[in-house]
């Protein structure tokens, strides 16, 4: 019920936002304003780079330079066809659509330099798109992260429930000349390692896996469906690192971040059991794996950063219950406080970090959107 009402929503909202002619548009909602108080902000936006297909999660490397990870476009094949070892996805999403090693229709990384020039690093990833009944939507690449010079990513549309039967989701290293190989199967890892409370009605056998942050030479992917923040080595070793839904239970966690400790923050549910106000959490994780909230009053977290010492949240979307186009946010988050808005009039981001000098850098226009409309938007305060 929650997967039919948030298809429903999205697509309502696309079919509305298409409508208005700002999906096509030239640059992002202005989001000026003054004051602590939600739905206001002071910061100022312009697109950075545009061309992309579903952006999701980026960071900045070593060079200097951004990488972005692209969902792609899905694809044909059909995953009700397949006999997948670890069963098909649960209602309405499937059957899933997939595509394997194709230029055009595959995710991909993407990289932007200092004055914005864009080129492609690696494609024809896995990509994969669910039923029509929930509204095609894109998954692939969903995040990158650096160990050194090395570059790594996350796949989140692979796997034979998601039509990608020869390839599973997992971590993969980037190699040259546009190469890649899988060092991590999680969709093998999930199955031997099942969480204590899946959400049957949702369940993903290969996972959802959104984010991915890099920490003391190793990686730590994060899967939104099962509810797991997971350990990969550089050698391709998997460990659990917790089950977030033993403690949690099915909030579906989205957004990752390392500040002495783990912080996580979540997407939460869809349809009427969401409510009508604020209620999604950042949490910090103790190394003793207990979970205190360190945030409260936020809505469809995909992004968290720290900058400073303070810590911000990327919300896709700001109206409880469902996706509203044009309402996403940077906040900053404080414990005890209201999120104070940075920037408001977002289009669907779906990803955030900072770069070296100080702005935010978020991924928009990264869900339900035709090829190339996505797009990075670059974030300054003042």
């Amino acid at each position: 019920m929650r997967r039919i009402f948030a298809a429903a929503a999205l697509t309502i909202a696309l079919v509305a936002l298409a409508a208005s002619g700002s999906a096509a548009g030239k640059g992002p909602p202005p989001g000026h304003g003054h004051g602590k108080g939600k739905g206001k902000g002071h910061g100022s936006m312009s697109v950075f780079a545009s061309g992309f297909n579903n952006p999701r999660g980026l960071t900045f490397g070593p060079d200097g330079n951004l990488y972005v990870a692209e969902g792609g476009l899905g694809g044909t094949h059909n995953s009700s066809g397949d006999t997948c070892p670890y069963g098909q996805a649960h209602g309405a999403a499937a059957p899933y659509f997939g595509s394997t090693n194709d230029p055009v229709l595959g995710g991909r990384i993407s990289k932007i330099t200092p004055a914005g020039a864009v080129s492609t690093v690696v494609d024809s990833l896995p990509s994969s798109q669910t039923s029509p009944a929930l509204g095609n939507l894109v998954s692939g690449v969903s995040s990158v992260a650096f160990i050194g010079n090395q570059l790594y990513g996350l796949l989140a549309g692979a796997g034979c429930s998601h039509g990608v039967p020869t390839i599973p989701n997992g971590v993969f290293r980037v190699g040259q000349g546009n190469t890649w190989s899988l060092i991590a199967d999680l969709s093998a890892f999930q199955a031997a390692n099942p969480v204590a409370t899946p959400d049957d009605e949702d369940f993903e056998p290969d996972g959802t896996w959104y984010s991915m942050a890099a920490y003391k030479h190793n990686l730590y992917p994060m899967d939104s469906n099962h509810g797991e923040l997971d350990k990969v080595t550089p050698a391709g070793a998997i460990s659990r690192v917790v089950d977030i839904s033993a403690h949690l239970g099915h909030v579906v966690p989205t957004a990752i971040a390392r500040h002495g400790v783990w912080y996580i923050a979540n997407l939460g549910l869809f349809g009427p059991e969401d409510g009508t106000t604020a209620n999604e959490h950042v949490w910090k994780l103790t190394p003793s794996n207990h979970f205190h909230v360190r945030g409260s009053g936020i809505e469809q977290v995909l992004g968290l950063a720290f900058r400073g010492g303070k810590m911000y949240a990327l919300e896709m979307s700001t109206t409880p219950g469902g996706p509203t186009p044009g309402t996403g946010a940077i906040v900053r988050v404080r414990a005890g406080h209201p999120a104070e808005t940075i920037v408001s009039g977002l289009v669907f981001p779906t990803g955030m970090t900072i770069g070296r000098d100080g702005a935010f850098y978020v991924s928009e226009q990264g869900f339900g959107f035709p090829a190339g409309q996505g797009r990075v938007i670059r974030v300054t305060t003042h």
